[in-house]
């Protein structure tokens, strides 16, 4: 179990710096996602290379980490920067393409170079920007309120991801997909869902209606619960294959025990945009 023990202790170091910085908000926030989006963004392409595709991390890499960025001044009170952060998108895209396309050698194969370069943006940088768009989501007003909202996917997405282990350790017999991830098992699938819509019930109560006068019903949570942690397994898998692809184990090895950046947030990228798109469908608000 020393691999659960690593995620835990990984969960319990990173959550407080999360948490803080989600309620301080601001730049701060904005700042930590592009950190995280850029790195990711990285290894992205390094996987990329590895297969034999030449993506311009140069111009992959900062694209991606400004996208956080961007997406909390639409919401900051910096008009031009916002109206940027909408309007550029296309003229952002068209200026990698033609950097990639000027900058590629003959075999380099252009277009694959300019889909993975685009898709690792998108991927890494476009997805925490829903980050950002949880912290300020109009349902909410106030950093405690912002926090508890931003802090639920994360929170399903961790749920998910150690009971799935967990599970999947004690009674995994199985295989889920064996020619996409081998580890993975059937039973650690139904745990993991399992766990996160349990903990999605408790997550309503004891911190979304304090914090934020926010709440679901008991069906409603469990729902949310489900559609998320299917979410994160999805997101799971889906970096699994593109290593597989490549024939690598990890992203890179920045967190020792853990992999890369791209390792431990794989099931963050598809869980910020799934949330974000269902919550109003799920939540209402609680008179105090």
């Amino acid at each position: 179990m020393a691999q659960l023990t690593r995620r835990v202790v990984f969960a319990v170091l990173a959550a407080p710096a999360t948490i803080v910085l989600a309620y301080v908000g601001g730049l701060w926030w904005a700042l930590l996602l592009a950190s995280a989006a850029g790195v990711a963004a990285w290894e992205l392409y390094r996987i990329a290379r590895a297969g034999g595709i030449q993506p311009a991390a140069w111009v992959g890499i900062p694209f991606a980490a400004s996208i956080p960025v961007l997406s909390w001044a639409a919401f900051a009170d910096w008009p031009v920067l916002g109206h940027v952060s909408v309007s550029g998108a296309v003229v952002a895209l068209l200026a990698v393409f033609s950097a990639i396309l000027f900058s590629r050698r003959s075999h380099d194969r252009p277009l694959s170079s300019t889909g993975v370069t685009i898709f690792g943006i998108l991927y890494t940088g476009g997805t925490l920007a829903f980050a950002v768009g949880l912290r300020y989501h109009p349902l909410v007003i106030g950093g405690a309120a912002g926090t508890a909202l931003v802090a639920f996917p994360i929170w399903l997405a961790w749920s998910t991801d150690t009971g799935a282990y967990a599970v999947g350790r004690l009674f995994g017999r199985r295989k889920l997909m064996p020619s996409v991830s081998p580890g993975k098992t059937v039973a650690g699938a139904v745990g993991g869902l399992g766990l996160a819509m349990v903990m999605a019930w408790a997550y309503v109560h004891v911190i979304l209606v304090p914090n934020a006068s926010l709440t679901m019903t008991t069906f409603g949570s469990l729902g949310f619960g489900a559609l998320v942690s299917v979410a994160a397994q999805v997101g799971d898998l889906a970096e699994s294959l593109v290593k597989r692809e490549a024939g690598m184990k990890d992203s890179s090895g920045l967190i020792p025990g853990h992999g890369g950046v791209l390792d431990r947030l794989d099931s963050i990228f598809f869980v910020m945009p799934v949330a974000y798109l269902i919550l109003p469908w799920f939540l209402y608000g609680v008179s105090r």
